[in-house]
């Protein structure tokens, strides 16, 4: 694979949240940014009674425990204050880790030849779900790639960035060693688990 290309600090995020995680987003994302780090995902859970997790990393797509530290003392007080929660909860911030979610146009392109999950908002074929070999975004669209495909049906998908709902690599072998590779592999990987990579919960947060 050939080395990705540079992130750009400034590129939105093409898939969102919605609800209180969206709220949460708003609220956090200028101080995170702030800090010179990116959101990438915000997700509240049951999870102990109430769990915020949220995903940040560097443009680059590193993310060492210590910065999530200091994300956390960051956001940390500005919660406390808009309180969007609106109750006691638990905190954590985390990198994305190595089966990460895909969430702006420049994730695709930095993994591009390495397999992904891609659920779509909107049907295409009357389709939503498809898993493959991503290709670096040309123009408004991603191509996949689908190596099982069945005989007959179409071994490729174009899919519109704006109607992606949800994405993510897929963990294996070769995505571990590229991620090892450029440091962006967790400093704990939980290699079997599909959720965040945490950093551990303190108490929750009572308001």
């Amino acid at each position: 694979m050939t080395d990705a290309p540079d992130h750009n600090p400034a590129e939105k995020r093409l898939i969102t949240e919605t609800g209180v995680a969206a709220r949460v987003a708003q609220i956090i994302e200028p101080a995170i940014e702030g800090l010179g780090f990116r959101l990438v995902r915000v997700k509240v859970s049951s999870q102990s009674g109430c769990t915020v997790q949220i995903m940040v990393e560097r443009p680059d797509g590193t993310m060492s425990v210590d910065e999530c530290e200091t994300v956390s003392r960051t956001i940390s007080p500005i919660l406390d204050v808009d309180d969007p929660i609106g109750g006691a909860y638990y905190l954590e911030i985390s990198s994305p880790g190595i089966d990460r979610p895909l969430v702006r146009a420049g994730d695709f392109a930095r993994w591009a030849g390495y397999e992904a999950k891609v659920e779509l908002a909107t049907p295409l074929d009357g389709r939503k779900r498809f898993r493959g070999i991503i290709r670096a975004p040309q123009g408004d669209t991603v191509r996949i790639e689908l190596p099982d495909a069945k005989e007959g049906l179409p071994s490729s998908y174009d899919l519109a960035l704006r109607d992606i709902g949800e994405a993510h690599l897929v963990l294996t072998d070769a995505l571990v060693r590229e991620s090892l590779r450029r440091g962006s592999a967790p400093p704990q990987d939980d290699a079997e688990d599909d959720e965040d990579q945490d950093e551990g919960a303190p108490p929750p947060r009572a308001h």
